[in-house]
């Protein structure tokens, strides 16, 4: 099902704007991915970089763009394409599915105020489900699935020791299948899709699947949270 499906769906069955939780409310709506308490990365050497970039696919990017964007210490987060070419970087052709291309988020961010090992413990906490295979909750698809691509090797070897740690733990009942994916280069999407959840939070899709990630990240970090976004529009 894709976000436009999952908007009929819910408009089909009454559900309009007004009608689900605000973010401010402790009965916010749950969405179909649940935060979970996960320990920090045990491997997470320090960095004196002046900014960095991380490259995160977890779902649509609406909700995954929505919640770096209030990180402390995140100066920019973009929603695009990540895992194909430039020529198929295109949301309608995106999501026939076959294109190899990740609905992704770039993260550039200051490692002296976080590190790359926080930014994935919010990822595997908050912001999607790593156990679920090419899907997010309402939205399925290759695109959809759970990827980290790394930008430096350093990052590769933080994000393979956490799976690891992750899987080890037991955290979830079910494997993770989050891939590690080679750096193909990142691709932004539309100007439309850039900070929307930002842009639009009384939407059905976002106030349903993403206001509570955000809510989540308040809750879970909240030495991190930052009640402003840092927009792509301001830059």
């Amino acid at each position: 099902m894709s976000r436009t499906h999952f908007i009929a769906a819910l408009l089909a069955m009454g559900v309009a704007v007004g009608t689900l939780a605000p973010l401010s409310r402790p009965d916010v709506a749950v969405a179909a991915e649940s935060a979970v308490r996960l320990p920090p990365p045990a491997l997470d050497p320090p960095s004196t970089a002046p900014s960095e970039t991380a490259i995160l696919a977890g779902g649509c990017f609406w909700g995954v763009q929505g919640v770096f964007q209030r990180v402390k210490g995140v100066t920019s987060a973009v929603s695009g394409y990540a895992g194909g070419s430039k020529t198929t970087a295109h949301y309608r052709r995106v999501g026939e599915g076959d294109t190899g291309h990740a609905e992704a988020v770039r993260i550039t961010y200051d490692p002296r105020q976080i590190s790359y090992g926080r930014l994935l413990q919010i990822f595997f906490s908050v912001v999607h489900d790593p156990t679920q295979l090419n899907r997010q909750g309402p939205d399925t698809g290759p695109q959809y699935r759970s990827a980290i691509m790394p930008t430096t090797d350093a990052q590769r070897r933080v994000a393979a020791a956490y799976i690891a740690q992750l899987g080890k733990a037991k955290a979830w009942p079910r494997p993770i299948v989050t891939r590690i994916e080679p750096d193909r280069g990142f691709y932004p999407a539309e100007a439309y899709h850039q900070d929307y959840l930002t842009r639009h939070p009384n939407e059905p899709y976002i106030r349903y699947n993403d206001l509570p990630k955000v809510a989540a990240l308040k809750a879970g970090f909240p030495a991190l949270y930052r009640d402003k976004s840092v927009l792509v529009a301001a830059r």
